[in-house]
């Protein structure tokens, strides 16, 4: 027996498929070289000498999945133009198809969203009845999709959300400031109160004015947070939270993470065992006490939350920023030293200062906090960190995580890398579709039997980074954090591990910015998350992508994923503790590489025609910094930074913003090779800490 073909056809309905198969599929060459018999999956064609092909459908994910088999080591004749006669024509037959959601008009604004969408989604709309917010969520997961489609569709057209104001005069024919004007409301404003608060309370902690601005009501959001111990300190050292706060945050802190790929159609050099990472994302948050607690520190520190706003616009002028927001029926205004975007993926700003195309990849994810799995199906001690169950699934490589929570609860999310594409957005609520649908084949439950607690979902977005540069602000007073400035692990997209873990330096290249008013272009340039070791890492997450339109193997991302995830089973936990927490430095990239390679030398050319040559070379150029960077940290790493600190004060006070560029670069010398503990404190966070 040999496998001759394997196909995805991306449709659901597998018994339109089989019909096809069956009575409309007529090879041309058939009368010539046998007869076509029905079989109960699919069709058998005999041919002389006994031989047979046999072609069969069957269904997973949503998705109807196609093989052919000969019974006997000589082809049967004609076999290879049936192969591709069939081949052809199913794709003409089933082609990829990227379904919209319905247009909610004004007219129809009045009537339940659980009675607009049940026709398109009805699994989505019977669970979500069972969440207690449901209709609310529902409503935020059609908005979310709504305003993320808008925002790819129209790149060239981003709304304006941003001005700079003027505000010189000219007097005898030569510009001239105006009169001061006056001292701003605050220091700070933040827009989104997610990560924005994390962020706020420790600013608000050094002494600064700060204003948090919250579309939603404060401490909602649709996401849990994982972490693992070790960053989760950072926001002690950073002075945030106590030791006895921080534990009280921990819903559940599990023995061991699975990492597993499904594997039953990979070749032999690309099936690998489970990958343990059991200091990974190992402990769960109590999302909504680690928010509130966060606003409570704000407040108590002088801070202010302004939730239920919507932002509307900002006007950049000389000395401050002035934000236009709607509370309500209101409109209200509100001036600061300095503006922060922490609005997330849906941020138009960050529409705005791309030029529309804020990022170029993304994962739609979706999931829920769910009660009631039984005891055989689920262990509390154990996590899934990344788990496929099954190929290509319409054009997606579909990943499971599951955390377990407080109690028997978990927190369940099916998500897949998507390249950011006009004819194909990425749909939220086709994916919750996919995930009522499918966690049975998951995690072997009733859903009728599950307790629904809570939905989560969102867009969780990317950008390929050559340098630092690239993601910066074009407009003084503003600057971008977290899913905005879209800075996250290619690997996890975990934006909220990326902003803890680099917490220490935002906070202090921010602290001495303000201390000396160095807040234009040039200046808040020198602020970011960008790692040079993170940045060559983005071409793994674009090997998990599948081009719109474009029909891989079924196979070929999980063999990807197996040989890298194989290649790290080989090292020492240390490797993938290390490359998961956006801490691989260069030595440990190329050991890891060159495995991979002798591995499975297939993997390049594969990459090759998943990312194209226009990507490999901008990854090229990143692998040089990446490596410019290394030699930088062997040379300069150990002794730089701390003799730089001694330096500190003889330079600051007499040019800040030569001190302010040397503290970013020592900061970068070490965090770009994954070696964030090897930059020393400053005085300033050593007084924040004790």
């Amino acid at each position: 027996m040999q496998q001759l073909i394997y196909l995805e056809i991306p449709v659901s309905d597998t018994e339109s498929v089989k019909d096809w198969l069956q009575h409309r599929f007529e090879p041309k060459t058939i009368e010539s070289i046998g007869e076509k018999a029905i079989t109960p999956d699919g069709f058998l064609v005999r041919s002389s000498g006994e031989r047979e092909l046999c072609v069969f459908v069957w269904s997973l994910q949503r998705t109807t999945y196609l093989k052919a088999f000969r019974w006997s080591d000589a082809p049967v004749d004609g076999e290879e133009q049936i192969l591709q006669q069939l081949t052809q024509q199913i794709r003409v037959a089933f082609p990829y198809e990227y379904p919209e959601p319905p247009v909610i008009t004004a007219e129809l604004a009045d009537r339940s969203i659980f009675e607009l969408l049940a026709d398109r989604y009805p699994l989505t709309v019977k669970y979500f009845q069972k969440f207690p917010n449901g209709e609310y969520d529902l409503n935020r997961a059609y908005w979310w999709e709504k305003r993320w489609r808008e925002s790819v569709r129209n790149p060239q057209q981003p709304q304006q959300v941003i001005q700079q104001v003027i505000r010189s005069q000219v007097v005898g024919g030569s510009a001239q400031e105006s009169a001061p004007s006056s001292i701003p409301d605050y220091d700070l404003v933040y827009l989104g109160g997610a990560l924005g608060v994390i962020h706020a309370a420790i600013m608000a902690k050094l002494g600064y004015r700060v204003c948090l601005i919250e579309r939603l009501h404060f401490g909602r959001m649709n996401r849990e947070w994982n972490i693992s111990r070790s960053e989760l300190e950072v926001l002690v050292s950073c002075g945030l939270l106590t030791q006895p706060e921080l534990e009280s945050l921990i819903q559940c802190e599990y023995v061991d993470g699975f990492n597993k790929f499904f594997d039953g159609n990979n070749p032999a050099n690309a099936i690998a065992p489970i990958l343990h990472t059991p200091t990974v994302l190992n402990l769960a948050l109590d999302t909504s006490k680690l928010l509130q607690l966060c606003g409570d520190k704000l407040r108590q520190a002088g801070g202010k939350i302004i939730d239920q706003t919507e932002f509307e616009r900002a006007e950049i002028g000389d000395r401050s920023v002035t934000v236009i927001a709607r509370q309500g029926g209101e409109q209200i205004a509100i001036s600061a030293r300095l503006l922060i975007d922490a609005m997330g993926s849906a941020s138009s700003i960050a529409q705005q200062i791309n030029y529309g195309m804020a990022f170029d990849s993304v994962c739609p994810t979706v999931g829920a906090v769910l009660d009631g799995l039984e005891p055989g199906v689920w262990d509390a001690n154990f996590g899934d960190v990344l788990f496929s169950h099954g190929d290509i699934s319409r054009g997606r490589q579909l990943i499971w995580e599951l955390f377990p929570g407080a109690g028997s609860e978990v927190a369940v999310y099916l998500f897949h890398y998507h390249e950011v594409n006009k004819a194909n957005p990425g749909s939220l609520l086709e994916m919750y579709e996919d995930f009522f649908s499918i966690l049975p084949e998951y995690r072997r439950c009733d859903l009728d039997r599950l307790v629904w607690k809570k939905a989560t979902f969102g867009y969780i977005p990317g950008q390929f980074s050559l340098n630092a540069g690239d993601r910066s602000c074009p407009f003084d007073r503003l600057l971008s954090i977290g899913d905005a400035a879209a800075m996250q692990s290619p690997l996890v997209f975990t934006g909220f591990g990326s902003l803890v873990r680099n917490l220490p330096r935002l906070t202090n290249l921010l602290d001495t910015a303000l201390k000396h008013d160095l807040l234009t272009v040039r200046d808040l340039s020198s602020i970011n998350a960008f790692q040079s070791n993170v940045a060559v890492t983005w071409l793994f997450s674009k090997g998990m992508m599948v081009p719109t339109g474009k029909h891989l193997p079924p196979e070929r991302i999980n063999s990807m994923l197996n040989t890298f995830f194989g290649v790290m089973t080989t090292e020492t936990s240390d490797v993938s503790d290390r490359f998961i927490k956006d801490r691989l430095g260069w030595m440990m990239f190329n050991r890891m590489a060159l495995k991979a390679a002798f591995i499975n030398p297939s993997i390049i050319p594969w990459i090759l025609e998943m990312a194209g040559i226009g990507d490999l070379l901008k990854w090229l150029v990143s692998y040089f910094r990446f490596t410019w960077d290394a030699i930088a940290n062997f040379l300069l790493g150990r002794w730089l930074p701390r003799y730089l600190r001694k330096l500190q004060g003889s330079i600051e006070p007499r040019n800040p913003r030569l001190w302010l560029k040397l503290l970013s670069w020592s900061y970068a010398l070490n965090y770009s090779i994954g070696k964030p503990e090897s930059t020393p404190s400053t005085p300033s966070q050593v007084e924040t800490s004790s």
